[in-house]
């Protein structure tokens, strides 16, 4: 079960709401999470909650409150929409024994913080650590995109031949020398990861300028600042639906700091598979039997108003079927 840091102050005025402690950890009951600690770090209190395993969403402050508002019946579950964007991804046969998968995204006309910049490097490093078992199935990289130019190119290439400037190094070196100096560093446990491979991947831009190695590190020249306001994003794997899984939790989370709130733009994916667009962001719909849904869930007492009622609270928003009076999810 993976925990979260989140600053108490900055979760309650997203909650709308102060609470004493006790209070917050009722909360934190009745939604399902536990509060595991309270500490004070540098002039803050820090909230650590203890998160399922399988709810990405939840695993930064954006993610949380949005889950607890709508829980709380404060907000509505917002819309996601994916708009056509012009960029394009291009995936050569070379990475297929290596990292075969990559999806990729933008967030347009996107507003930093350093409090925001801060959640948005976060929950990368609890997606790395958590869904994409310490990068060895999912990597991601996120990049000004006004400081690189498509389409992109993601292949695999000889070590030797693979040289740039890494994410806050001060000089050029090929892959091999990265390694070295990058054994001194916490990026020691990536390495294995493809060191042994006879080729490395790489995402490059039309210019031929480096953006990551995944899954190790980003290259200095597209890094995000806070004066970012187009992020790229993408996303390598060995798995391909943990691949789309991560793609759609960093936009359905950071989306809503774009000048359209909830709104993300589409790059088109191509490789020998053909093409496609990513992000996915689909939606489901389903429909069930309200009575034969709580008899196996142990609640038979539970009216279809009721289960609709309880699954909108938990994200999944649900109408009631006016003729059958089953709960349309």
């Amino acid at each position: 079960m993976p925990t979260i840091t989140v600053t108490r102050d900055i979760l309650y005025q997203r909650l709308g709401k102060v609470f004493t402690n006790e209070d917050f950890e009722d909360e934190c009951f009745d939604f399902g999470i536990e509060l595991d600690d309270v500490v004070e770090e540098n002039n803050a209190v820090k909230f650590k909650i203890d998160i399922p395993a399988n709810r990405y969403d939840l695993l930064c402050v954006e993610g949380l409150s949005r889950a607890m508002n709508v829980f709380r019946g404060r907000s509505a579950v917002p819309k996601f929409t994916v708009l056509q964007g012009p960029e394009k991804m291009n995936v050569d046969d070379s990475v297929s024994e290596i990292r075969p998968y990559c999806v990729a995204a933008v967030l347009r006309d996107m507003k930093f913080t350093e409090e925001i910049y801060n959640s948005f490097i976060l929950l990368q490093d609890k997606l790395h650590q958590n869904i994409g078992r310490e990068r060895s199935l999912v990597s991601i990289g996120t990049h000004d995109l006004d400081t690189i130019q498509g389409p992109f190119t993601y292949q695999a290439l000889p070590p030797e031949s693979i040289k740039f400037q890494a994410l806050n190094q001060e000089t050029v070196m090929t892959a091999p020398e990265m390694f070295n100096k990058f054994r001194q560093t916490y990026l020691k446990p990536y390495l294995q990861i493809i060191e042994e491979k006879p080729l490395y991947p790489l995402i490059t831009d039309a210019n031929g300028i480096v953006l990551s190695l995944p899954p190790i590190i980003n290259g200095e020249h597209s890094k995000i600042t806070l004066n970012t306001r187009n992020v790229f994003i993408e996303v390598t794997a060995c798995d391909r639906a943990k691949c789309r899984i991560v793609i759609d939790t960093i936009c359905a989370m950071f989306s809503e700091y774009c000048s359209t709130p909830f709104t993300c733009e589409s790059v088109e994916v191509t490789s020998s598979a053909g093409k496609v667009l990513t992000p996915p962001m689909k939606y489901r719909t389903m429909e069930c039997n309200a009575m034969a849904l709580c008899t196996k869930g142990g609640i038979p007492d539970l009216d279809a108003a009721a289960v609709a009622n309880h699954l909108t609270k938990m994200f999944l928003p649900c109408s009631i079927l006016e003729m059958s009076l089953e709960p349309f999810v």
